[in-house]
């Protein structure tokens, strides 16, 4: 049986969060962040980016999925809170979710017609 990863203290999480990840929250023993969207064709498409990041990681985060929006909600179960597995999901969650392309690329048109994600 593999040892569970050592739990970060929460004062480290804060600081971690705070220089690094500024829209993710400790609430407890979890990391959670939402992602806001414009409907339901981005918040599918939020959580299908979720989903194949957290399965290539094999390291799973609890959704909450509404109509316009998504809560990620982040913890290693066998260490009972946050470890730097958390930390690393969260960072490439957070990478790919907002990601905007650059030339020669257009990106989707911030007309709420057309945007998917709500840029926070």
């Amino acid at each position: 049986m593999r040892t569970p990863p050592p739990l970060l203290s929460p004062e480290d999480v804060d600081r971690r969060l705070d220089a690094t990840l500024p829209r993710w929250r400790r609430d407890g023993g979890t990391i959670v962040r939402t992602y806001r969207t414009h409907g339901w064709k981005g918040t599918l498409m939020v959580v299908n980016a979720i989903g194949h990041l957290a399965e290539a990681a094999w390291h799973h985060p609890a959704l909450a999925v509404g109509y316009d929006g998504v809560t990620v909600r982040l913890d290693t179960h066998e260490s009972g809170g946050i470890t730097e597995r958390d930390m690393a999901l969260a960072t490439e969650i957070e990478r790919v979710v907002t990601w905007r392309p650059a030339a020669p690329l257009e990106g989707t048109p911030d007309d709420a017609r057309h945007a998917y994600l709500r840029r926070d």
